[in-house]
């Protein structure tokens, strides 16, 4: 961003392979690219090292993902460095780090050894549930937030599986750097076979067709846009083949009329972590009218200190913008529908000046008023991938709040996807209502953090467009396993065992 003609000329050169060797402190790190062989030989080895990975003891896998979490723990600071480096915002690389150490924290573990394995008896047997490894989970993780997502194939190795994780060509550093030097010395130190993990760095769909026919890989992990991803989905269900989709989100807030409005302003603010260019962010809120003018009040007040700036700078908070074309579609047939500009709109600078050719955007807020009106926005219905976040001001009017809540809680039963969402209100009435009657998403966070993660439940995984038809919370130990009964008898008698439940009456 400070030489941008001359940085992107050495990448260049550096990707062509023309500056072998270079001093220069521009480049953070460089990854290599991986041939079609080299792939297959990852997933071939990952093949031959599973079974014994997958027979090893949980409690022995346990300690593994707890000395991972040491280890990164040990390294917060570089590991929050190579993201910097990658182009994340300091708040956000924070962000992604805390989440990877709330991952392999003991309440995590301690489900993980209560998913993994249930033990019981039944007369003279002793019966088991246990989750068996599918085999060689692949992993597809997004551009836009590789390492981060990529954290998730912990949970794939954590059940028995081995792992083969494309580091995106666009963006491979963070990934390659995390598995190379966070987890496989932790790997190497156990005695593990080297198959156990795999990195790899090559063309997205070169690789996804490779896996898909490969009969070394049982499983797939694909994080990307939603209608890409279920027909992805749809074609490795037909090959016999497990899907696990972690698509798009457009996550709904609903704030009560009793809600604690200076913490909903705090929580919709993160909307804009990354310019909204993050699938688990606030989209667009439902606000009670009796709140509304407050609420509006303090976000106008709170998104003008949200501010772009150079990555390493602590304050910043927003990205350059990818999608700067649809930014400005969306907005524009959002005010011609009736949407008011409340904030925002503007290009901007690295320094926070506007400028129409600014690689940022000011934060944006719109107020709609009414669901139906909210109903055929773009901005609203659709995942947007900027940082506009509608405000849908409702209001009770003759029909009451009873009838109102139960309008806007269809209302997000309706959205197309299906990753978070969050609800606002100190009422129990409300949040029992809320609770039992809202279907859609993977999560629900009741008076927190939207994006913030909460030990002992998933981060990932949702409904509708978000996580395809067999969308639901992603506990990637779950996901990546089957369950498998086991008896073990004592003094039983076969024969009679046949008959045991007829013989019983």
């Amino acid at each position: 961003m400070r030489d941008e003609i001359n940085v992107l000329k050495l990448k260049r050169n550096l990707d062509r392979g023309l500056l072998r060797d270079t001093d220069d402190p521009r480049v953070a790190g460089r990854v290599g690219l991986s041939t079609t062989g080299q792939v297959a030989a990852a997933a071939a080895a990952a093949r031959r090292a599973q079974p014994d990975w997958g027979a090893a003891g949980i409690d022995e896998r346990i300690a593994f993902a707890r000395a991972v979490g040491e280890r990164v723990r040990a390294h917060t600071a570089q590991f929050t460095d190579v993201l910097i480096a990658e182009g994340h915002p300091r708040r956000l690389a924070v962000w992604e780090v805390a989440s990877a150490l709330e991952m392999t924290s003991e309440e995590n573990l301690d489900r993980v050894r209560r998913q993994l394995c249930e033990i019981g008896r039944v007369g003279q047997r002793e019966t088991r549930l246990v989750r068996k490894a599918d085999g060689v989970v692949a992993v597809h993780p997004p551009h836009n937030a590789a390492t981060a997502n990529s954290l998730l194939a912990m949970g794939a190795l954590l059940a028995g599986n081995s792992v083969v994780i494309k580091a995106p060509r666009s963006a491979p550093f963070g990934t390659a750097w995390f598995w190379r030097e966070m987890v496989w010395p932790v790997l190497a130190e156990m005695g593990a076979p080297a198959g156990i993990l795999n990195v790899v760095c090559a063309s997205p769909t070169e690789v996804l067709d490779q896996w898909l026919h490969s009969d070394d890989v049982d499983d797939l992990m694909f994080f990307g846009e939603s209608e890409r991803g279920v027909a992805i989905g749809h074609q490795w269900h037909a090959r016999g083949k497990k899907a696990i989709l972690e698509l798009a989100g457009n996550d709904g807030v609903l704030v009560w009329r009793d809600a604690e409005v200076e913490h909903a302003v705090t929580a919709l603010t993160e909307c804009f972590y990354g310019s909204s260019q993050i699938c688990m962010v606030p989209k667009y809120a439902i606000v009670h009218a009796d709140v509304a003018p407050a609420l509006l009040r303090g976000l106008v007040d709170a998104v003008g200190a949200v501010r772009p700036g150079y990555p390493e700078d602590a304050d910043s908070l927003l990205s350059p913008v990818l999608k700067q074309g649809d930014y400005d579609v969306v907005l524009k047939d959002a005010l011609e529908a009736g949407a008011e500009l409340v904030h925002g709109g503007r290009r901007l600078e690295v320094d926070g000046s506007p400028d129409e050719m600014g690689p940022f955007i000011e934060p944006t807020l719109l107020r709609v008023d009414g669901l139906a009106a909210a109903a055929d926005l773009d901005a609203v219905r659709r995942e947007t991938f900027f940082p506009l976040l509608p405000i849908v001001v409702v209001d009770p009017g003759d029909a009451g709040d009873h009838r109102l809540l139960l309008d806007c809680v269809e209302f997000l039963n309706r959205n197309r996807y299906g990753l978070r969402n969050s609800v606002w209100s100190r009422d129990e009435h409300v949040i029992d209502t809320v609770c039992r009657r809202l279907g859609n998403g993977g999560i629900l966070k009741v008076n927190d953090s939207h994006i913030g993660q909460v030990a002992g439940l998933p981060t990932h995984g949702g409904t509708g467009l978000t996580g395809g038809p067999f969308g639901e919370a992603h506990y990637p130990v779950l996901r990546t396993s089957h369950l498998q009964a086991i008896s073990i008898a004592t003094a039983v008698e076969p024969r009679s065992a046949v008959f045991s439940s007829v013989t019983a009456l």
